[in-house]
């Protein structure tokens, strides 16, 4: 069978308004259903809650016969930011998981990424209060 070109989707209008984000979609020897491309929706509409400056996701999705059956089905997912861009891949047995986990690999390193941005935007908050502190304030 011939390679499927990528899936682009723009997430600008409609009911995902709120999202203003594209979604490159590289299906490797997989049928792309619309249960999948919900599924991927879905998971990037959670990880637009955590950071809303996201510009590109880019998803390929892959299935290789050779691997494990345990690692034949893998994903891996780019989030592109300010700043270096989010990476991640997982090799599973199901799809799906492999979908997920891919999602909360890059949801951590979102969270770790906005958790040093609020520790360094709020240094001198945090050492006035310290100091706040030892004195008895």
């Amino acid at each position: 069978s011939r390679p499927s070109a990528p899936l682009s989707l723009d997430f600008t209008s409609g009911p995902l308004h709120h999202i203003y984000m594209n979604m490159i979609l590289s299906p490797h020897n997989v049928t792309l259903t619309k249960a999948i491309e919900d599924h991927l929706i879905s998971r990037i509409n959670k990880l637009d809650h955590l950071n809303h400056y996201a510009t590109n996701v880019r998803v390929v999705l892959e299935h290789d016969k050779t691997k494990a059956p345990e690692r034949q089905f893998a994903c891996s997912m780019r989030v592109s930011l300010p700043g270096p861009d989010l990476f991640a891949v997982d090799r599973e047995r199901d799809l799906y998981a492999a979908i997920d986990l891919v999602a909360k690999k890059v949801e951590q390193q979102l969270r770790k990424r906005h958790n040093k941005y609020k520790a360094r935007k709020h240094k001198v908050a945090a050492r006035t209060k310290r100091t706040r502190q030892t004195a008895g304030m």
